[in-house]
């Protein structure tokens, strides 16, 4: 199936190509064979007046077409319009370029299979931060109504600052002087298709903004000021297993089968609050002096709650309580029982992003330029995870209910289950404590132990049956100083236009605290009833076959004294091995030429220049382990380096005549290493889980330990680029478009075996069973090492073929429709044979659109294959995930009625927003299996807009 469609979609997108190619040529028909290029202007009679979205295509285009780099571009009229809540959906539908989405909302940008780590990111040409964990920018921060316009550069000028492997995005806000007076006033209502299945959050939301800009003083001074409000609500039915155990059946017709070790399964509710303010200043007292002020001040929060179950799923070893099965794996079966734990974990993300900066443009003579800029951005984030455990009773009381067997059946989205033994609605039944004994990081704790109550072990409740909960706290902190000076040099009846000189410095600075508490409640060692003040009714689990299931307020219980804390960061090792801080101070001194001759007709433009990159990095952070005292010994360490790197670039382009254009380019590109990577710290850690403790394969065992490098230098590509772009009509071209990435140096995880004996701590090192009766020591001393290293080499290359077809070029009785469509096929492997993060083989985008009248009309399809990509893993870290393909369909209708002969509704305009109308999933495959690891249901979202444009 996933073959016919690629098929069907490659066939579109070909048929698309060749519609274009008629249209263009009935088009030059039409003129009599006159030439369209970006400088002609059409004749009066050949004029087609347009307006909102093919007035936006119409000035991305000319972007695209006037640049002397290969770029793909957004104009504001394109930006904010399907899907319309941030800058990410937007750009995640230009060619080459594929969004990923998390947490249901699209956030990631990946440029020819690179995901945003390796992308650079500026706004209003000044190197971007985010808030996320890494370097790469989280665009779906950005609200759509403060961007002007974007530009993707897939090759790279010398005098382009913030370069990546993968390409530069270029976010632009709006600049006054240039803009005719505007009040525009935005409203939005939000509901989700899916409705919340958890009872204290809702399924709607709103969206509002105020955006100006006027000019005054002769048109010398501007100012645009903008300022948006987002309450955005989603929803997510959320599956995964631990992973696919293929050694837990070891007799009979099923043994080696693979079967799901076990489950986390929830339902999840959040709300994305935001509250953005961006303005501009801008003076210009004389054609030879501008200055310009811009600021941004984004605050935002995403707060949430996940209520559902993680249990492991046993079956009997002879495969007895097999119901059915496939060639490799269980397909049904009855689990022998475990004792669930039923986790209420709340979601509390908040953070502020500040930049600000200042640009002076003098011209001391008409062919003599200067510029000044100089920039501060800070931003920080504090991201919460809690969890809260309840179920049948704390572990090992004589009090605690029975373990409960379920039948699950495997499906296409995961795994579906009947037949449960047990319900967990009822607040009579379900305990506020640890059902498992996963309290084995507690060990150190003396005063978890106690003698008063035994368990049915007939041993005393201790420190393993301790852990009724635990919070993850992540915190940000990122710092960027920049200031830059530029001469340009202009030559009047010269191969050479202008000659640039500039020089760029920067004072970069980015730390995580890695925090974790575990939770023990002030019942233990026994456990109770969940507070009647903390009762929230019941959660949905029924679209799985769980049930329903007890709903409370977690996160106001672990913020009160309910819960005492014990610092994880004293008693595992890889919190503050996890903690670091990284500077880095970059010189970026470069040179560019433009040119532009003729030769036979022939119009030759482009650019050619070298940027140098000298860098100074340094690193803070901890080396830890357990000391003799049974607690995190952390001793401080730093390291880095100091690199030098020369990027060479060149545009060379050949305007043909009649619209057509060749493109080449060559250039070395790099991106700077990983933050997490960097951190000179590393850490020893044991897990005291039974299951790995019992396990005598190294990579499965107890023992693992993690370092960074410090020392890496940064991702680096030798790049070549050619490209033909036909240019038919000013809202119509077809491209195609070829490129390869040589990669000389790619930054990966090694992985190695180490012994870990001399970390031995007798009495500590070990696991305990869950009625504490039964204690193990390590079957294994040796088990994982990981740190990074760079030298891995390996290419990427691909073709890109786009195009924008307005039927009514073709004929009067199609004006208005029309069809944009791009189709990218990309492939690239690093020499070890692992995939490159943010790489899908193809990558597929059709929209279809109609524009007359005032009505408005679109449908839009987003297609990528599967990829590799990241996701929070255990202790707070970054882990790598598979995710399968997807495909995104959105559409939106709307009514402009400054069209409609009514003076006092002239300026308002309607539409209806539908977005993931095919209900599309997030699928993640396990590596071993191939089997679903994960699967996310989001639902489908609606938004009804107004917006009123007063002038």
């Amino acid at each position: 199936m996933k073959v016919r469609n690629s098929l069907v979609l490659s066939t579109a997108l070909v048929a698309l190509l060749f519609s274009g190619a008629a249209v263009a040529q009935e088009a030059a028909s039409a003129t009599s064979g006159d030439a369209v290029s970006g400088s002609d202007e059409p004749t009066p009679d050949d004029a087609i007046v347009v307006t909102g979205l093919r007035a936006s295509l119409e000035r991305a285009q000319a972007v695209k077409q006037n640049s002397t780099s290969v770029v793909e571009a957004l104009a504001a009229e394109d930006i904010g319009k399907l899907p319309q809540s941030s800058v990410a959906d937007s750009l995640g539908r230009l060619a080459g370029l594929a969004g990923e989405r998390r947490a249901g909302r699209l956030s990631g940008i990946s440029v020819r299979g690179f995901r945003e780590d390796f992308v650079g990111t500026t706004l209003n040409g000044r190197e971007l931060i985010g808030i996320g964990d890494n370097r790469g920018v989280e665009y779906d921060l950005y609200p759509s109504e403060i961007i002007d316009s974007a530009v993707v550069f897939k090759t790279p000028s010398s005098d382009l600052i913030a370069q990546g492997v993968g390409g530069t995005v270029d976010l632009r806000t709006t600049r006054p002087l240039e803009h005719k007076r505007t009040l525009v006033v935005n409203g939005s209502f939000e509901k989700n298709g899916m409705k919340s299945k958890n009872p204290d959050f809702k399924d709607t939301g709103y969206r509002a903004a105020l955006s100006f800009s006027d000019k005054f003083a002769d048109d010398t001074i501007g100012i645009a000021l903008t300022a948006a409000t987002t309450s955005s609500p989603m929803q997510d039915n959320f599956f995964s297993v631990w992973g696919y155990d293929k050694g837990a059946i070891t007799s009979g017709p099923d043994a080696g089968k693979f079967v799901p070790a076990g489950i986390d399964i929830s339902s999840r509710s959040r709300v994305l609050k935001r509250d953005t303010i961006a303005g501009v200043l801008e003076f210009k007292p004389s054609d030879q002096l501008s200055i310009a002020v811009d600021a941004l001040y984004i605050k935002f929060s995403d707060r949430g709650i996940s209520r559902g179950f993680i249990e492991a799923l046993p079956v009997a070893s002879n495969g007895s309580t097999v119901i059915s099965s496939a060639n490799t794996y269980v397909t049904s079966a009855r689990t022998t029982g475990f004792n669930s734990v039923l986790r209420t974990d709340p979601l509390d993300k908040r953070g502020e992003l500040k930049t600000f900066g200042g640009n002076l443009k003098y011209e001391p003579a008409s062919d003599f330029h200067i510029a000044l800029d100089v920039s501060h951005a800070q931003s920080n984030k504090q991201d919460t995870r809690g969890e809260s455990y309840s179920g049948l009773g704390r572990a090992g009381l004589t009090t605690q209910g029975p373990d409960n067997r379920r039948t699950y059946t495997y499906t296409p989205n995961g795994l579906v289950f009947s037949n449960n033994s047990q319900a967990y609605s009822d607040y009579n039944i379900v305990r506020l404590a640890g059902p498992q004994s996963w309290g084995g990081g507690l060990a150190p704790i003396t005063e978890l132990n106690q003698t008063a109550v035994i368990g049915s072990s007939g041993q005393p409740i201790g420190f393993a049956q301790a852990q009724d909960g635990f919070v993850n706290t992540g915190i940000f902190d990122e710092k960027l100083d920049a200031l830059r000076f530029e001469i340009q040099k202009d030559f009047d009846g010269s191969f050479i236009k202008h000659i640039n000189l500039g020089v760029r410095y920067s004072n970069h600075k980015k730390s995580k605290v890695n925090q974790g508490f575990f939770l023990t409640a002030k019942t233990y060692p026994l456990d109770g009833p969940i507070p009647d003040d903390a009762r929230r009714g019941v959660a949905d689990l029924n679209w799985i076959g769980l049930g329903d299931v007890v709903a409370y307020d977690a996160l106001s219980l672990i913020n009160s004294d309910f819960y005492k804390r014990y610092d994880a960061g004293a008693l595992e090792p890889d919190r503050l091995g996890d903690t670091y801080s990284i500077r880095e101070k970059v010189w970026q001194p470069f040179a560019k030429a433009d040119f532009e001759a003729e030769f036979d007709g022939i119009r030759m433009f482009g650019n050619v220049g070298v940027q140098g990159v000298f860098t100074k990095q340094r690193g803070q952070g901890f080396n830890s382990v357990i000391g003799a005292q049974l607690r995190t010994i952390a001793t401080p360490v730093s390291d880095g380096a100091n690199y030098s790197k020369i990027l060479p670039s060149l545009n060379l382009n050949f305007d043909l005549g009649s619209g057509h254009t060749l493109r080449l380019a060559a250039s070395k590109v790099i991106s700077r290493p990983r933050i997490d990577y960097l951190n000179p710290g590393s850490s020893v850690k044991f897990r005291n889980n039974v299951a790995n403790v019992t396990n005598t394969d190294p990579g499965l065992g107890p023992w693992v330990s993690t370092s960074g490098n410090a020392q890496l230098r940064p991702y680096e590509a030798n790049q070549f680029d050619a490209s033909y772009e036909y240019y038919f009509a000013p809202d119509g071209f077809i491209s195609i478009s070829g490129f390869y990435k040589d990669l000389v140096n790619w930054n990966v995880a090694a992985t190695t075996i180490r012994d870990y004996t001399q970390f031995y701590i007798p009495g500590y090192h070990q696991a305990v069973s869950s009625d504490g009766a039964t204690i193990y020591t390590p079957a294994t001393f040796k088990g994982l090492n990981t740190t990074f290293t760079g030298g891995l080499k390996g290419s990427v290359k691909g073709v890109e073929l786009q195009a924008s077809v307005p039927f009514g070029r073709l004929t009067s009785a199609l004006d208005g429709f029309g069809l944009i469509g791009a189709v990218a096929f990309t492939d690239g492997k690093l020499d070890n044979g692992s995939d490159v993060p943010g790489l899908s083989k193809e990558v597929y985008k059709l929209t279809g659109y109609f524009e007359k009248w005032g009505f408005s009309v679109r449908g839009s399809m987003n297609k990528r294959s599967a990829y590799l990509s990241e996701d929070r893993g255990g202790s707070n870290t970054i882990s790598p995930v598979n995710r399968a393909g997807e495909t995104l369909v959105d559409a939106q209708i709307g009514y402009d009625f400054k069209y409609s002969g009514l003076k006092y509704l002239e300026g308002l305009r309607v539409s209806l927003q539908g977005q993931n109308l095919t209900n599309q999933k997030d699928i993640y495959t396990d590596t071993g299996s191939g089997l679903v690891s994960r699967a996310e249901t989001f639902g489908r979202n609606f938004m009804l807009n107004l917006t009123y444009s007063f002038f």
